[in-house]
């Protein structure tokens, strides 16, 4: 009878065991890369009890606010892939805009607009904004850039984070509010002044919005909460995942170019490269007739290699 207690409980040991491992071994696959050792959970996201924008106090007390906050936070989380590319790109591009936006007195939070407005790519919306700053044709030209068949500078990201800095300084002078300034990147300074005219209201949370400029502001709160802190947020990366400025040096073209095909040769790249770093090229060619001098960006080693070697 002993005997078969003692079988009996060995083969409890035992079952005790392999479902532990297997328990054990599931744990493991649960994991999430990287350092997190958190199952992965759906849950409810933090929001912090003050934020600001710009310097400027967000009223997380009123309860539509930090909903909306909330909603905006959810969407840009769990859309996972979107999200996580979105923090890689910005290590490219953010050195450049953070040292335009310092340098014309433009608060550092407005990189996350440019952010929700093309994910820093040389997109076109469907109303025809193009570039990193989705700037209208009309608004590009009144802030000095070229915007003609050969060259659009809406997709130079120098050159045009300096045009939204000046309609960002035109629009902050006829409001006084930054928070303002950035629902008029989206709805216009002359749409923002006719609702805050209409509704008597000052403040960007107060007023009543179209949908697409009613959620602009938590978009870029958003964006701005999980790049700041995207372990919170469920986002771990180490340094080797993040995409790297890539250095360039600058040619001066005064003339015109019959190919920027074998402009690009006589450079060593090919021409998917000269266009990739200078996309407001838009033709194969450049006409110049005004002798205009253009700094055309050429990748350094190793960023400068093709597949077939060139001599």
């Amino acid at each position: 009878m002993n005997k078969l207690l003692s079988y009996i409980l060995l083969a409890i040991i035992i079952i005790a065991l392999v479902i532990g491992i297997d328990f054990w071994k599931e744990h493991q696959n649960n994991k999430l890369p990287g350092a997190n050792e958190q199952y992965y959970k759906i849950v409810s996201l933090p929001i912090p009890d003050t934020l600001t924008f710009a310097n400027e106090l967000v009223p997380l007390n009123l309860f539509y606010v930090k909903e909306s906050l909330d909603k905006e936070l959810s969407v840009n989380t769990y859309w996972h892939s979107s999200t996580l590319q979105l923090i890689k790109r910005s290590h490219r591009w953010f050195p450049m805009i953070e040292e335009i936006l310092k340098k014309n007195n433009v608060p550092d939070d407005f990189k996350y607009l440019a952010v929700i407005e093309s994910g820093l790519k040389n997109v076109t919306s469907p109303a025809g904004a193009k570039g990193y700053w989705q700037l209208m044709k009309a608004t590009a030209k009144e802030k000095g850039l070229e915007v003609d068949k050969d060259v659009d500078e809406r997709y130079n990201v120098r050159k045009s984070t300096e045009a939204a800095c000046q309609y960002l300084l035109h629009a902050h002078e006829k409001f006084g509010n930054w928070t303002l300034a950035a629902a008029a990147y989206n709805a216009g300074i002359t749409g923002i002044l006719r609702q805050m005219d209409r509704q008597k209201e000052s403040s960007y949370y107060d007023l009543l919005l179209n949908d697409e400029t009613a959620r602009y502001i938590y978009r870029i709160l958003a964006v701005k909460l999980i790049f700041e802190n995207p372990e919170s947020y469920g986002f771990y990366l180490e340094e080797k995942d993040y995409y790297q400025p890539i250095p360039t040096k600058t040619i001066e073209v005064k003339t015109s170019i019959d190919s920027w095909a074998d402009f690009a040769a006589e450079q060593g790249i090919s021409y998917k490269l000269l266009k990739n770093f200078n996309p407001w090229l838009r033709q194969k060619d450049l006409k110049n007739k005004k002798k205009k001098t253009y700094l055309i960006e050429i990748p350094e080693p190793p960023y400068n290699m093709t597949h077939v070697a060139r001599n």
